[in-house]
């Protein structure tokens, strides 16, 4: 399973529609790692095969999406994003965290077994 590119009308659709709702409501049906990223970005640049990795391993665990944050600007700024790359965690039955900056793989794994699939 490969990394799964998101525009503003299908993170609605697939995570969440904060146009309708408030209070977070989780639309997806596994957890759930977002790519907040830029194509002119260095590190995301770096981040990037390690995600399409993590795809691959993780297999139907878990969905990796990835925002274009120049693109989908409606949505970077509905998450305050001001830093790239940043990642949004998210449980199946808990609120999402942000992290902000590329983290390394061991500890993407880290948070992807500890905080996403042990809650699902």
């Amino acid at each position: 399973m490969a990394t799964i590119k998101l525009t503003t009308e299908e993170f609605k659709n697939k995570v969440f529609d904060y146009t309708k709702h408030t209070e977070w409501q989780y639309a997806g049906d596994k957890p759930a790692l977002i790519d907040f990223y830029a194509d002119w970005c260095g590190p995301c640049k770096m981040v990037a095969p390690i995600l399409e990795e993590l795809s691959e391993e993780y297999g139907d665990k878990l969905y990796i999406y990835k925002v274009d944050t120049e693109v989908e600007q409606e949505l970077a700024a509905v998450f305050g994003i001001r830093s790239i790359p940043s990642m949004l965690f998210i449980p199946v039955n808990d609120q999402p965290k942000m992290q902000a900056g590329a983290l390394p793989k061991n500890i993407l794994k880290e948070i992807i077994d500890k905080e996403l699939l042990q809650t699902a």
